[in-house]
C-alpha cells in the first residue's frame, strides 16, 4: 500500500519531493494522491509507474536475487552513462549538458567492455565486464 498522507496531517512536502513525484507519475496522479490522501495498492502503483515490479512476500528473495544479479552482470560504464544521461534528460532544456552525454556514449564505445560485449555476443557466451 502507498499513500501521501500530507492532507490528513496538515503538512507540506518539499518542492524536490513533489517534483520527483510529478515527474514520475504525472500531474493528475500526483494531485490525486496528494489531495485525497487515499491509499493505493500495488496494482495501481504499477499502473501509475510508481513502482516497477511487485511480488508476493514469499517470492521477494527470488526477485531481489534476480534483480541484483541482472545489475551486477551488466556493463558498469553503460549503466553509469545511462544514469547520468537520464539525469540530464530530467533537466530543463537549456541546462542539459549534451557534450557530457556524447562523451559518456563515446566512452562506452571506446571501452574494453564494449569489445568484450561484442565478442561474447559473437561467441554466444555471457560477457565478463570490468568497467574499463
Amino acid at each position: 500500500m502507498f499513500s501521501i498522507p500530507a492532507a490528513r496531517l496538515g503538512l507540506g512536502y518539499r518542492y524536490s519531493a513533489m517534483k520527483n513525484l510529478v515527474d514520475l507519475i504525472g500531474v493528475g496522479a500526483a494531485k490525486d494522491m496528494l489531495f485525497t490522501a487515499r491509499r493505493i495498492d500495488a496494482a495501481e502503483a504499477i499502473s501509475l509507474g510508481l513502482v516497477g515490479r511487485v511480488c508476493s512476500p514469499e517470492a521477494l528473495d527470488s526477485l531481489l536475487s534476480e534483480y541484483t544479479t541482472a545489475l551486477a552482470v551488466n556493463a558498469p560504464l553503460t549503466m553509469r552513462a545511462g544514469k547520468a544521461i537520464i539525469a540530464e534528460i530530467l533537466k530543463p532544456s537549456p541546462a542539459v549538458d549534451v557534450a557530457l552525454c556524447q562523451d559518456l556514449i563515446r566512452g562506452c564505445f571506446e571501452s574494453e567492455d564494449y569489445t568484450e560485449g561484442r565478442r561474447a555476443f559473437i561467441e554466444k557466451r555471457s560477457p565478463v565486464f570490468t568497467g574499463k
